[in-house]
Formats: structure tokens, sequence, C-alpha cells
């Protein structure tokens, strides 16, 4: 129960600061709050990884999730690096 409300958690935290970037009042906050969902989302991947090993997933659940959070974390690292927060 404790993993899945983190996953939840951290899952939820990508949207709400994509909603805050997206509403930034300057380049350095929009970079900022697109940096948290990344990182939140690399933390997705981590939970759902643990969850998977612990069995509480089975095989094509973890892969479906687990595909969906590698996806996003290319798409927030590429706005982080066209953003020039990455060089």
């Amino acid at each position: 129960y404790v993993l899945t409300k983190q996953l939840l958690r951290s899952g939820t935290s990508i949207g709400t600061n994509v909603e805050e970037a997206i509403g930034g009042i300057s380049t350095a906050d929009f970079s900022a709050k697109m940096s948290i969902a990344y990182k939140e989302a690399q933390e997705a991947s981590y939970w759902l990884r643990l969850l998977y090993t612990t069995e509480y997933l089975d095989k094509e659940s973890f892969d479906s999730a687990h595909q969906a959070y590698v996806e996003i974390s290319k798409i927030l690292f590429s706005i982080l690096k066209s953003s020039g927060r990455i060089r």
C-alpha cells in the first residue's frame, strides 16, 4: 500500500508541475517547474520498478505503465533541453 501511494503521489505531481510551468511568470520559473516534473517522472519510474520487483505488478501492467513514464520523461527532458536548462 505504501508503494502504490508513493507512485500515486509522484505520478500526479508530474501534471501539476507541468501546469505550474505553463503558468510560470518567468523563463526560470518555467524551467524550474519542468525540472521538477522530470524528476517526478523519474521517481514514478522507480516506484513502478519496485512494485514489479516485489511482485505487486505483473509484467504486462509494469511494461505498459513503465513505457508511458519513459515516454513522458523523454518529452520533459526534450523540453528542458530546448529551454536551455540542460546543455
